[in-house]
């Protein structure tokens, strides 16, 4: 749980009263290897706090080419927040590519505490504006930008998933081919 305070804390300090109501609703789960967690027409359920393992968010096009859209792990938030906060059918998948604990939320506790607590209304709130924003930002790099220069942002950026994230995946984010990641990978400095 002090994990999740301090991400918690780190965008809105919640006064102890607001903690402890928000503590309680938190519960644990853990998640095999290769588990969907959250498959395309499922509504998400809760949101999910990563204590440990690594996930990804992937649609399905047609001829069932994957798209990975976004990765979590350690420390942060998980789950398919669109379906989750408008409680409609999920476009997309959240699989586990590790072994994954977690600290999961159910919706219906999400929304009594943001009726009863301005503040984690206000959390909420923020979280999902940032949230949007990472998303615009990349959907920038995704539109404008060539396969070099997403590659170099992402390591710019977060320089970590390089160890963390199996390459086959993160070209699939980046919308590269693997053979290109590859490529890049072998000319970067590190």
């Amino acid at each position: 749980m002090k994990e999740l305070r301090s991400a918690i804390h780190a965008l809105v300090p919640l006064p102890d009263d607001t903690w402890e109501a928000m503590a309680a609703c938190w519960h644990p789960v853990e998640f095999k290897r290769k588990t969907v967690i959250t498959a395309a027409g499922d509504t998400e359920r809760y949101t999910y706090f990563v204590l440990d393992g690594l996930q990804r968010a992937f649609s399905l096009a047609e001829g069932e080419k994957e798209a990975t859209l976004m990765f979590s792990y350690k420390g942060s938030f998980s789950g398919i927040i669109d379906s989750f906060f408008l409680q409609q059918p999920s476009r997309y998948y959240l699989e586990t590519l590790t072994h994954s604990a977690f600290l999961r939320i159910s919706f219906a506790d999400v929304s009594r505490l943001m009726q009863e607590h301005p503040l984690i209304a206000h959390w909420v709130h923020l979280g999902v504006v940032q949230a949007l924003a990472g998303v615009m930002e990349r959907m920038i790099e995704v539109q404008t930008l060539g396969a070099e220069h997403k590659f170099r942002r992402l390591l710019a950026r977060s320089p970590h998933v390089l160890q963390m994230i199996p390459h086959k995946y993160l070209a699939s984010y980046l919308g590269i081919d693997p053979a290109t990641f590859s490529k890049l990978l072998g000319s970067a400095r590190i």
